[in-house]
């Protein structure tokens, strides 16, 4: 681990609380125009758009978009299924920014001043720029530099988005480290040469829905983020 030089992290559902954040904020904009659903339901079905919504860019068929469109196309696709056929659009426009305004897990913030003593840090998300630094600001992430999706012009799990981060930093990929909560994010990594550390979150899609252990080869595994300070000497 000595040759790492900078960890680049997966964001939503490793850092961030993305379930009960998009439920809490759609409940606060929606339910004053009298809507009432199932708030956690909702934001499962939005979040359940999400890869087919990436895999859409990934091969091609419609050229490279931020985040933030994503997003709402993927709103417009389950619109129908809520009743929010009638909503306004300003008001859509103000739902959509619910996901810049998520809540990080408990021990990350601490976990990361911690670990910006000895690592260059940045996110490696498919959120946009103005997305990750909405997150940033709202929770304390001191960012030396925001990388992902939007640098490389594609989406993880391509080659180039986490290929793009190393060379963001002027590193070579054995000297950068992801940390993420997901399997397949972390093998994608590892087969161009970065350094892996998984992180549980068991609790992303409720309790006991997470990832507890990886399902692959990492260089590192442990259960929280103040375990992994802790791990990485910090």
């Amino acid at each position: 681990m000595k040759e790492v030089k900078a960890l680049i992290y997966d964001v939503f559902g490793t850092m961030v609380d993305w379930r009960t954040g998009v439920a809490r904020e759609s409940k606060s904009i929606l339910g004053p125009l009298g809507y009432s659903l199932d708030w956690i339901a909702f934001a499962d079905a939005w979040r359940g758009e999400y890869q087919p919504a990436m895999e859409e860019v990934r091969s091609g068929r419609i050229p490279f978009s931020k985040l933030d469109f994503i997003h709402r196309v993927m709103l417009e696709r389950i619109r129908p299924r809520f009743g929010l056929e009638k909503v306004e659009e300003p008001v859509l426009q103000e739902l959509n920014l619910a996901w810049h305004r998520l809540d990080a897990w408990p021990d990350v913030p601490y976990a990361q001043m911690r670990l910006r003593k000895r690592f260059m840090l940045a996110p490696c998300s498919n959120g946009n720029i103005a997305l990750m630094a909405d997150l940033a600001r709202r929770n304390d992430f001191r960012w030396d530099a925001i990388l992902g999706a939007e640098i490389a012009r594609d989406y993880k799990p391509k080659p180039i988005v986490y290929l793009a981060a190393a060379e963001a930093f002027n590193l070579k990929p054995e000297q950068t480290m992801m940390v993420a909560a997901h399997s397949n994010d972390l093998q994608a990594a590892r087969a161009v040469g970065l350094k892996t550390a998984f992180v549980a979150q068991p609790n992303e899609f409720g309790l006991n829905t997470g990832e507890t252990k990886p399902n692959g080869e990492v260089d590192l595994a442990v259960p929280s983020f103040t375990a992994l300070a802790e791990a990485l000497g910090c």
